[in-house]
């Protein structure tokens, strides 16, 4: 909100209104310049500010796009890990059932023999 220059009436009765009004005129114009000038300057320096932010949050992104992408293969490594040690698992539990059965059935047999 602009404010208007005004000088007292003593300045007018001894420098005249036409003096006085120059003089008023012209403080208004210097800070109608003024404002205008710091205006830029405030734009200028907010647009610069904007450019670092955009930049810094691009480079976040980028930051936490990689960090999500050596986790994911991380996760990957540890569920291919996983999942040998459970192949494993399951081929020693089969191969130990199988000679359970195996054992069974022939003990199956001997009794029938007898």
């Amino acid at each position: 909100m602009p404010v208007t220059a005004r000088l007292s009436r003593a300045f007018y009765d001894k420098f005249g209104d036409e003096v006085a009004n120059q003089l008023v005129d012209w403080f208004n114009a210097v800070d109608a310049t003024y404002r205008a000038d710091l205006r830029e300057l405030n734009e200028a320096n907010f647009a610069r500010f904007d450019a670092k932010l955009e930049q810094r949050v691009a480079e976040l992104r980028a930051e936490v796009a990689a960090g999500f992408a050596k986790a994911d293969a991380k996760l990957e490594q540890r569920l291919a890990e996983l999942e040998t040690h459970l192949t494993r698992r399951m081929f020693a539990f089969w191969v130990a059932q199988a000679a359970t059965t195996v054992g069974l059935v022939f003990g199956v047999l001997q009794i029938i023999k007898h």
